[in-house]
């Protein structure tokens, strides 16, 4: 599995299993066929409603937890009575408890919402503790991913946004590269929009590589450098989805999907 460098030196997975969707008692058996896969980095969020299965697919695994790269997102929920802050602590240590972890590779602010500013100070001091090894966000526009990198001590590491051939965000990531933040991909097969599978560009460039479009756009991701989060709970996707690393997509293969 190719990898990507933080900008923390922590190493995580070009390659990720999303749940976005699986319903809760589906969870831990998608989980469990997606490790049993090869899948080490796995992506939930509190919004998802599905911490606890993949905490429990994680234990059932048996796998070591330094082989795993677990993240999980902090979703709006604070209560009017008490700091930003400390709810941001109180959500965290809720999402350590349900995974059954003791810490987390990556967490998230999950949308730019709110006073995300008093959450990004919680989370740098998660991070200082070494409880969230690394911290970032999700859905952050460039100019407000700007701001949060120029008035705090702590750039984040992930910025993780919808990137896919019909929403391709070239100007974003680029922008991500300058100031040192890995691009992330979620929706990558843009959620089954456009009839992305029956398109005929992507179609002819897996033809020609022997490889189906949910490979081709796969590779197109992690060749430019940007991590992905892909989903499905099929085992049979899941072997594929990770059988992208023995081609490439060549220059013109880009400038068409491009």
């Amino acid at each position: 599995m190719d990898t990507v460098t933080l900008n923390t030196g922590a190493r995580m997975p070009i390659a990720g299993f999303g749940v976005y969707q699986i319903p809760p008692d589906e969870t831990q058996a998608a989980v469990e066929a997606a490790l049993a896969a090869g899948y080490r980095c796995l992506d939930t969020a509190v919004s998802y409603g599905n911490e606890e299965a993949v905490g429990a697919a994680i234990k059932a695994s048996g796998l070591p937890r330094e082989e795993l790269f677990v993240t999980t997102k902090l979703w709006i929920q604070h209560a009017p009575a008490s700091s930003v802050e400390d709810d941001t602590m109180l959500s965290f240590g809720n999402s350590l408890r349900r995974l059954g972890l003791d810490h987390v590779d990556l967490y998230l602010i999950h949308q730019p919402m709110g006073d995300y500013y008093s959450e990004w100070r919680a989370m740098q001091r998660l991070h200082r503790d070494g409880r969230a090894r690394a911290i970032g966000v999700s859905n952050f526009h460039p100019d407000r991913l700007v701001d949060l990198i120029d008035h705090n001590e702590i750039a984040p590491a992930v910025n993780q946004i919808e990137i896919n051939p019909f929403h391709q965000r070239a100007a974003d990531v680029e922008l991500m590269r300058e100031r040192g933040v890995q691009p992330e991909a979620w929706a990558p097969f843009a959620e089954g929009r456009n009839d992305l599978f029956g398109n005929p560009v992507l179609a002819g460039i897996g033809a020609a590589h022997g490889k189906s479009v949910a490979q081709v756009v796969l590779r197109w991701l992690v060749q430019r450098g940007v991590a992905v989060v892909a989903k499905s709970v099929r085992a049979d996707r899941m072997a594929e989805n990770l059988d992208i690393f023995d081609f490439a997509v060549t220059d013109d293969d880009l400038a068409r999907i491009a």
